[in-house]
């Protein structure tokens, strides 16, 4: 579980409160407050998702990419910072214990209809530890396990 705090910012454009990124994990549950500051990335440019009183927002992960063999993508997301109010969300994270063993599911991959797993089984301990080592830097580490088509 986190709670981030948002305080705000006279100047929003020079900072943000987290930068674009998907999520690591298989399920995120967000519950915001009242002042929007999430937003997604959607036919290449940031929507805002405005707070509905009483309600959360499910983020699929990268694992649950990796899972559905890409049926489902992970989403593309970051958090901005207010002019005149602080924010406040509180976020619940389902993650696989380290040593389980991710992959896309058998019931999805078919070598004679041409579904091909898109992803190599491993670790989450192995893909967390990827995650943490791009630090931000780019959006997702998922390409890196991708399957070979060698």
């Amino acid at each position: 579980m986190a709670i981030n705090y948002y305080p705000p910012c006279p100047q929003p454009e020079l900072t943000y409160g987290l930068p674009g990124h998907k999520d690591a994990n298989l399920i995120t549950v967000l519950l915001q407050d009242e002042v929007s500051g999430l937003q997604v990335f959607k036919d290449g440019k940031w929507i805002a998702v405005n707070p509905v009183p009483n309600t959360f927002i499910v983020n699929l992960g990268d694992q649950m990419q990796v899972i559905s063999n890409d049926k489902y993508k992970s989403v593309l997301h970051r958090a901005v910072v207010n002019i005149d109010k602080e924010r406040i969300s509180i976020l619940t994270f389902y993650c696989p214990s380290e040593d389980a063993m991710i992959g896309p599911a058998q019931e999805l991959i078919n070598e004679e209809e041409d579904s091909h797993a898109i992803y190599r089984n491993f670790t989450y301990a192995e893909y967390f530890e990827k995650f943490w080592d791009t630090a931000f830097a780019t959006e997702s580490c998922i390409d890196s396990f991708k399957a070979s088509t060698a």
